[in-house]
């Protein structure tokens, strides 16, 4: 078995609830559900479906580049919104990021997220070397 990377974003939340902000073994990266909330705590792109979204994919980034990857690995997206109605805003941002590396990816409305002001969270699954 590959040796297991634990990539850490220091958020108190991970040893509470036993969580990774991304797991590496082998060349498969997991990255979890990645929200608009910066180091500070704070919410970034309160109603701003777009914002969020464009926050959420940087945080994604950083986590993939301390895994040793890249948006360029990723093979899959999954994006889980509070209101479908507002697609276009997040894949809009999903395009301009992805537009050229064209991961399969799934949009689901959800009931909630785990702060009313967190309008979409977003989980990527990366290959390293499967670009």
């Amino acid at each position: 078995m590959d040796k297991r990377l634990n990539i850490s974003s220091g958020a108190k939340w991970e040893e509470i609830v036993g969580y990774s902000r991304a797991v590496r073994i082998g060349n498969v990266i997991e990255v979890a559900g990645t929200t608009a909330v910066d180091e500070n705590g704070d919410v970034v792109g309160r109603q701003n479906p777009y914002k969020q979204t464009r926050f959420i994919l940087a945080k994604i980034e950083k986590a993939l580049q301390a895994a040793g990857a890249s948006l360029g690995d990723v093979i899959r997206t999954r994006m889980f919104v509070v209101d479908i109605s507002r697609w276009e805003e997040v894949g809009r941002a999903h395009g301009e990021t992805f537009r050229q590396i064209k991961p399969v990816t799934s949009m689901v409305e959800v009931k909630a997220l785990i702060s009313p002001d967190l309008l979409v969270e977003i989980e990527v699954t990366a290959v390293v070397g499967g670009s």
